[in-house]
């Protein structure tokens, strides 16, 4: 993940604070709102690791092909998560 759960953390507080100073939202719950936002981020900002990894092992399952047919790893890797990017509509 490009950034540390901490900062996520702050990032959430300060969208909350933003939000009830402008009048989009009002609660009594702050904190609980803040912890829920922090989840959807961190959710979101992982999903490039997560796609990476299921690159990884989808490279692992053709590894003995991809060396049979001298395929170059890092070509392979952008495919991959090319189509898997396309696939989850993700944007990254």
């Amino acid at each position: 993940m490009l950034f540390s759960k901490e900062y996520v953390g702050y990032l959430a507080r300060q969208v909350v604070k933003r939000l009830q100073t402008h009048h989009f939202i009002q609660t009594r719950e702050a904190e609980k709102v803040a912890e829920r936002i922090q989840s959807a981020m961190i959710d979101e900002l992982s999903l490039e690791d997560r796609i990476n990894d299921e690159v990884r092992v989808i490279l692992e399952a053709y590894s003995d092909e991809m060396r049979n047919r001298g395929a170059n790893y890092q070509e392979m890797f952008k495919k991959v998560k090319n189509e898997l990017v396309r696939k989850y509509k993700a944007v990254l």
